[in-house]
């Protein structure tokens, strides 16, 4: 089993985030420029919850606000749920499948922040690790 740890080697372990203040707007720009689909949420300082484009669609569309009126607090989810760098990489999946979420921070310790990990993310590390160990059976049956 492969460890959250080792994704997060391999993606890097930038987390953008956003003021629990700005406007979703803000933050629907911001997932836009950096090709994300989710920003931690902080207020003074601290985690709050996570924005997601789900959120957006949800939370704003759906509701009749406006983008550029709603702040980022009122359409955040929250308490946050995290993976540990520990965690198998299987488990991380299951979790977020039955959470039914696409992202998760990733907590050292319990406090440090890590990262960020996506679904896609998980699929993209297991379909390649899948395929590595497919080519190393191969070259050890055809050598033998």
């Amino acid at each position: 089993m492969t460890d959250v740890a080792k994704v997060l080697e391999e993606k890097g372990g930038e987390v953008l985030q956003i003021e629990a203040s700005a406007t979703v707007f803000d933050a629907i720009k911001r997932m836009v420029e950096s090709n994300v689909g989710a920003l931690l949420v902080t207020e003074n300082g601290k985690l709050a919850g996570i924005v997601t484009e789900r959120d957006y669609l949800r939370r704003v569309t759906l509701e009749g606000r406006t983008e550029k009126e709603t702040l980022v607090r009122e359409i955040m989810t929250a308490p946050l749920v995290y993976a540990t760098p520990e965690m198998s990489v299987e488990e991380c999946m299951a979790i977020m499948t039955e959470r039914r979420i696409r992202h998760v921070p990733v907590f050292a310790d319990g406090r440090e922040l890590v990262g960020i990990v996506s679904i896609g993310d998980l699929v993209k590390f297991q379909s390649k690790e899948q395929s590595f160990q497919i080519k190393f059976l191969t070259d050890y049956i055809e050598s033998g």
